[in-house]
């Protein structure tokens, strides 16, 4: 794997988290592609069914104004786990969430299109 190309998922994903956790809507959307998915599985104890709650861009960065998470200056792991022309793929693991990260490169660069995550 090219080292830049690395080093440019790896800001992308510092952005997503740290932008989250400070409350920075200008790095959220830096990060994020305008169609992402991001997903959870939760488990609703009503039905005893086990649904996926999504949370789109927009849905991300009203969040994220909201004031995002409540560690001002988190500590978390990226890795970058494959490159592959202009798709790739990296894991987050910061203080609240484990997330698994597709991403694809734009000619505005590296943007997050999709997000399977859960609680730690």
């Amino acid at each position: 794997m090219d080292p830049k190309e690395i080093a440019a998922i790896e800001a992308v994903a510092a952005d997503y988290i740290e932008g989250w956790y400070n409350g920075d809507v200008a790095r959220m959307d830096r990060a994020l592609h305008d169609d992402l998915a991001k997903r959870i599985m939760v488990y609703d104890e009503g039905s005893g069914s086990h649904e996926f709650r999504v949370v789109t861009k927009e849905r991300m960065v009203e969040m994220t104004a909201s004031g995002g998470g409540e560690e001002p200056d988190p500590t978390f792991e990226v890795t970058v786990d494959d490159i592959s022309g202009e798709i790739a793929t990296a894991r987050t693991v910061s203080p609240e969430y484990i997330d698994y990260l597709q991403l694809v490169k734009t000619p505005d660069g590296w943007k997050i299109a999709n997000v399977l995550f859960r609680n730690r």
